[in-house]
């Protein structure tokens, strides 16, 4: 069943939305430049560590003994982690041997849905159509049903019992004669189905599983088992590890599943940095964009008197503010090249303008101008 709401908001609140917009657009703008400036710094840093982490591990083939020679030393090594440890969750007496052992809990729940139109009415009024529609879904934690609109599922949702999410961690963790850290045990991801009763894999908290019921909660186990093969890339110390720390104080210490060298480590960690480089420059963008558009929505909304009129401005507004946009971030970028990377960055600045300088003093060849044309003698 779906229910059907209608709003309308007038001319001078549009106008009171609007002017209070542009104090969030000021925010954005201004948290999208910060976001850029600190990215390409963040960038070189840990291009810079990385290079440097790179040059200094060396492998450390036998992990069954502790060796002094490595102490202090960035290594990189490959082995089993282990443990004996015993974790058991005394609320539903589930317990296994393993790394780790994640519970989860999840409730049969109606869940409102929205969707929205709004259609600009000539003077500036606005008016939205918003139905909402309803579904029985597994959520991950209870619904607040007592806020919905439909008063028929209103208040409908209970829960049979909460179950808060939990994991729980070995204390010990051995990589041979060595232990692995807090952050290295946490880093390890390679959780499996754990039964908790018989074939079982979940613990049912309600009639039927097959038709399940309002309030109704399933939860389900996952673990770590014990061993798991890893590699690490992180600084020795004592029988344990801890993180590298270069010159420019970035930190690495690093856990990846199974058998993987060095090489193929630091090439994912090379590839990682370009992502977040790439990710984080055009959030910053759309930042920066968004913020351009909360400013300067004013304009569009003055003209919402007439539909058809604002539609036009606000598609020009948007136009230019997204180049405004890509202009401004592609300028904060080159500041922070040359503030962060200052021969590439004025390099590429001398090459650009060198670039434009050319092209627009100098004409193709083979191309006279118009005097030149006119002073030819004639054909014979």
């Amino acid at each position: 069943m779906a229910y059907t709401e209608t709003t309308r908001t007038s001319y001078g609140k549009r106008l009171g939305n609007s002017l209070r917009g542009i104090g969030t657009g000021f925010l954005l703008f201004i948290g999208g430049t910060v976001l850029l400036w600190w990215n390409e710094g963040r960038a070189v840093r840990t291009t810079a560590m990385l290079k440097e982490a790179q040059g200094q591990t060396v492998e450390m083939a036998d992990i069954s003994r502790i060796d002094p020679s490595f102490e202090g030393k960035l290594v990189h090594a490959v082995g089993l982690a282990e443990t004996a440890d015993s974790l058991f969750d005394s609320q539903f007496n589930v317990g296994t041997r393993g790394i780790a052992m994640k519970r989860e809990a999840k409730y049969y729940q109606w869940v409102e849905k929205s969707h929205s139109e709004t259609k600009d009415k000539i003077g500036g009024e606005s008016e939205t159509t918003t139905t909402y529609t309803y579904d029985l879904e597994w959520t991950d934690s209870p619904v607040n049903s007592a806020d919905f609109h439909e008063s028929q599922y209103r208040g409908e949702n209970t829960v049979k019992q909460n179950v808060d999410d939990m994991t729980w961690y070995a204390d010990t963790v051995t990589f041979g004669a060595y232990r692995l850290n807090e952050s290295q045990i946490r880093g390890i991801d390679s959780y499996t189905t754990l039964p908790v009763a018989g074939d079982s894999t979940m613990i049912y908290i309600g009639e039927d599983p097959g038709k399940p019921d309002v309030g109704d909660v399933m939860i389900t186990y996952t673990q770590i088992s014990t061993p798991q093969k890893i590699s690490i890339i992180a600084k020795v110390t004592g029988d344990s590890f801890t993180h590298f720390t270069a010159k420019n104080g970035e930190t690495l210490s690093v856990l990846e599943k199974g058998e993987v060298s060095k090489d193929e480590m630091f090439d994912h960690l090379i590839k990682a940095n370009k992502f977040w480089l790439w990710a984080l420059r055009i959030i910053g963008f759309f930042l920066v964009f968004y913020g351009l558009k909360g400013i300067f929505s004013i304009i569009e909304t003055l003209f919402k008197v007439l539909p058809f009129l604002a539609n036009i401005i606000g598609w020009g507004v948007g136009l230019v503010c997204g180049l405004v946009a890509f202009v401004w971030t592609i300028l904060i970028v080159v500041i922070s090249w040359i503030a962060h990377r200052p021969i590439l960055g004025i390099s590429l600045l001398v090459v650009a303008g060198v670039a434009i300088w050319y092209f627009a003093t100098h004409k193709k060849k083979g191309a006279p101008d118009e005097a030149e044309k006119g002073s030819e003698p004639p054909a014979a």
